[in-house]
């Protein structure tokens, strides 16, 4: 069983960091400014955890599977009909960048950085809205 509460609390911190990272951060100065970088990778890295734990509480509270990477939560929750299909290849290289910020920091790559900040915080937010409307209809 999904704890509802859980699950918004954690949506709400990525609806957060979007929002921190559309008014806060500088792509345009990611590629020349360590500390813009570290703010913009650190606040994704939060996002991104933020719903790779949405993705295992509900995987797990409904029984949807036993996934053996962070990647195939997001898999088994399009299987399931919680997220949009179109959102699968965009999560999935969500989750590479949070491994790579978390376990090889030191390679985080500016201009993926960069890329992630200017073309891909709506698909956090779609995540959000998907998983919001899919708690609303059961």
């Amino acid at each position: 069983m999904i704890d509802g509460d859980v699950i918004r609390q954690k949506l709400v911190l990525i609806e957060t960091c979007v929002h921190e990272l559309k008014t806060l951060g500088r792509p345009e100065d990611i590629r020349t400014d360590v500390r813009e970088l570290r703010f913009v990778a650190y606040t994704l890295q939060i996002a991104i955890q933020a719903a790779l734990d949405v993705a295992a509480h509900i995987v797990a509270g409904e029984r949807l599977g036993e996934p053996r990477t962070n990647r195939q939560l997001f898999e088994l929750l399009v299987l399931n009909h919680w997220l949009p299909e179109e959102l699968t290849a965009a999560l999935r290289g969500m989750v590479g960048f949070r491994n790579i910020a978390v376990h090889a920091y030191g390679s985080v790559s500016p201009e993926i950085v960069e890329n992630i900040a200017r073309h891909h915080l709506d698909d956090l937010l779609a995540f959000v809205e998907a998983i919001q409307a899919k708690l609303e209809s059961a």
